[in-house]
């Protein structure tokens, strides 16, 4: 027997239906659904250090459980002493049951670890259905040793949703277990 994401199961048992009593779905094809998590750091201080980006793609490696990828700079920027193709950040795209595993860490184990942590703010939706929300430091991530650490780093995670409104959207991360806080 396959595996399969606890949330994954809980998205076809009971979200699915969730979501469509809420909005009146005709279809099952409509209900909107997560496509994928794309978690992103910038390492600003990588222009003058270069071990920094390496360290990052170790530690975003260990957090999603795929290869993370450099990011490059795509022009010059004399003030901030950048050349076009110089790597200044890491990002990991994840898909299928990766990303359902990651959303189960990120909701179960590394948001209750945020300091004096009341929930999520709902104002990260683009207007076309996707979130972004940002964490201040890594080592809320159990997967991240914080002895090993050589400099606190921030990142961007964005859940990108087949969802066509920020209402639809919200509700579907509301019911996959996000924690948003109570207006």
């Amino acid at each position: 027997m396959a595996y399969t994401p606890r949330l994954k199961e809980e998205y076809k048992s009971r979200v699915i239906n969730a979501l469509t009593d809420e909005f009146g779905y005709k279809n099952v094809m409509q209900v909107p659904k997560l496509e994928r998590i794309v978690v992103s750091q910038g390492v600003g201080s990588a222009v003058a250090d270069k071990k920094l980006i390496e360290y990052s793609v170790e530690e975003l490696t260990k957090i999603t459980g795929q290869k993370a990828v450099p990011t490059l700079s795509k022009k010059d920027v004399a003030t901030f002493k950048l050349r076009k193709g110089m790597p200044i950040g890491t990002r990991v795209t994840l898909r299928g049951e990766r990303m359902y595993e990651f959303l189960d860490r990120l909701i179960t184990s590394a948001l209750p670890r945020v300091r004096d942590f009341g929930g999520i703010k709902a104002t990260g939706f683009d207007g076309r259905g996707n979130y972004s929300l940002g964490i201040t430091e890594q080592i809320i991530f159990p997967e991240i040793d914080i002895d090993k650490v050589k400099k606190i780093e921030g990142m961007n995670i964005t859940f990108v949703t087949s969802a066509k409104t920020d209402q639809e959207a919200k509700s579907l991360l509301t019911e996959l277990g996000l924690p948003f806080k109570k207006n």
